[in-house]
């Protein structure tokens, strides 16, 4: 049960904040950069299964041995850590092989993510620790 909760505290939390970040600054800011190639609403199955998967990973890279350890701080900085490498990788990415990429869309985009994961991760951490105490 402690690794279904943790599970869904954290993707509560990932999708509550990413939600609120992704309409009032990442997406009028890629809008701006790179026009109509923007969706007017997203490919919601794909976002599905992105935040599925990635909060699995999160949860099996990061959270649980964090959860298993009662170190919020590691789930933090492993978070933050794991969102960094991730987020980098796509910005970067993007960066490298797209002409319209912009280096302030880079920038925003990888520090969102390097918080985004830390904070997602250590807050499910600390709120599963909270209501089932040790693992």
């Amino acid at each position: 049960m402690q690794v279904l909760t943790l599970y869904a505290v954290t993707a509560v939390i990932f999708l509550a904040l990413d939600a609120v970040m992704l309409n009032t600054v990442i997406a009028p800011m890629f809008r701006e950069a790179l026009g109509d190639q923007v969706l007017d609403s997203p490919r919601f199955a794909a976002a599905a299964v992105f935040y599925l998967f990635y909060v699995l990973g999160l949860l099996i890279l990061v959270s649980w041995p964090a959860f298993r350890d009662g170190d919020i701080v590691r789930a933090l900085w492993q978070g933050a850590l794991l969102g960094a490498v991730a987020y980098g990788t796509y910005e970067m990415t993007n960066y490298a092989t797209l002409r319209d990429w912009q280096p302030h869309m880079v920038a925003t985009d990888w520090a969102w993510g390097t918080v985004l994961i830390a904070v997602s991760s250590a807050g499910g951490v600390w709120a599963t620790r909270a209501l089932f105490g040790p693992a």
